[in-house]
């Protein structure tokens, strides 16, 4: 027995949860017929992608297993080789979602500024040209090689990739470039709407099939019987987009792409609050409205509501990432067929 539409689970991001347990939440969502579980490498370096997806491939034989890889993390070439042996471990069932390498990300991994746009769309390249098999020669702005090829030939030719994108540069990237798109979270169903359109524009004008592209998006999911309850167990996250120097890259590419739930006038006084008491004064300075306007929070009857605006925004494949780990398990019953 599967859900009545198409839903999936999203883990990594919680600190107190390794990669046993995430596995255990993937073994039950597959069990309960859900169609993807998913993986995310955060800036934040919590546990790494690879090392989930392969406890996820060998716990799981059905369910589509997917993850986020920021590109220069990974040569272009360790990369594919890395999605190739999980592909072949699942029995082909990855999803791969690269993301550009923001100038916050390369410093953490003490890499030279590159510039991000032209950095992902070369990784995108020799990692499709290396999933052939064959052997090849590539020169690009960052990346070149000379005759590279596995030596082995991989399960599947081509691994279905999404770009991982947030910005109207990411959201063109995606449809130019990408089987599909994987919105962020800390998104309103009205910016799903606006990316939607901006990445639709570029799938046709690549003369690509809409029909055959994939619009998938991680939502941060909070249910507790108390709207309240619900939407302060979401704060922190809403919150990582307005710590002091975030905006521009975290909240401001939403607002650029039309995110009604995004107040640039806020800025000033949520920084105030942050000085004096630190993250959780940021957190609780955040209006309510704005934290569930940017989730899918509140009684399982209004989250329920509320991945249904996904769906109605054009979001073919909601992706849920519970708030808290107590919520995971209603989150998987709520979503679940009785």
């Amino acid at each position: 027995m599967t859900p009545s539409a198409r839903i999936g689970l999203a883990t990594g991001y919680d600190p107190a949860l390794g990669v046993r347990q995430f596995t255990d939440m993937v073994r039950q969502v597959e069990e309960r017929g859900w169609e993807i579980a998913f993986f995310s490498e955060t800036v934040a370096l919590m546990r790494d992608s690879v090392t989930a997806l392969a406890a996820f491939a060998t716990a799981t034989s059905r369910i589509t297993l997917g993850c986020t890889q920021v590109v220069r993390l990974r040569s272009p070439v360790t990369m594919a080789q890395t999605i190739a042996s999980l592909d072949e471990l699942s029995g082909g069932r990855v999803v791969l979602c690269p993301g550009a390498c923001t100038r916050v990300q390369g410093g953490k991994h003490a890499l030279e500024p590159i510039d991000p746009p032209q950095a992902l769309r070369e990784w995108v390249d020799v990692i499709r040209l290396l999933m052939t098999g064959e052997t090849i020669s590539y020169a690009g702005r960052v990346v070149t090689l000379d005759s590279v090829g596995f030596g082995w030939k991989p399960l599947r030719a081509r691994v279905p990739i999404w770009i991982a994108a947030t910005s109207a540069t990411g959201l063109r990237m995606a449809g130019a470039l990408g089987d599909g798109v994987l919105l962020n979270t800390v998104a309103s169903p009205e910016y799903s709407v606006n990316a939607i359109e901006i990445v639709r524009a570029a799938v046709e004008a690549a003369g690509k099939d809409w029909s055959r592209f994939e619009v998938a998006q991680l939502i941060s999911t909070s249910v507790e019987d108390d709207a309240a309850r619900a939407v302060d167990a979401v704060r922190w996250e809403v919150a990582t987009k307005f710590l002091p120097g975030k905006f521009q890259t975290q909240a401001g590419p939403r607002l650029r792409v039309g995110e009604p739930y995004v107040d640039a006038s806020l800025v000033p006084g949520l920084e105030e609050a942050h000085r004096r008491g630190g993250p959780e004064a940021l957190a609780r300075a955040l209006p309510a409205e704005m934290v569930a306007g940017l989730t899918a929070a509140g009684t399982p009857d209004d989250v329920v509501k509320r991945i249904q605006r996904y769906r109605d925004a054009g979001v073919r494949l909601p992706i849920v990432r519970p708030a808290a780990p107590h919520q995971t398990q209603p989150i998987i019953d709520l979503f679940s067929p009785r």
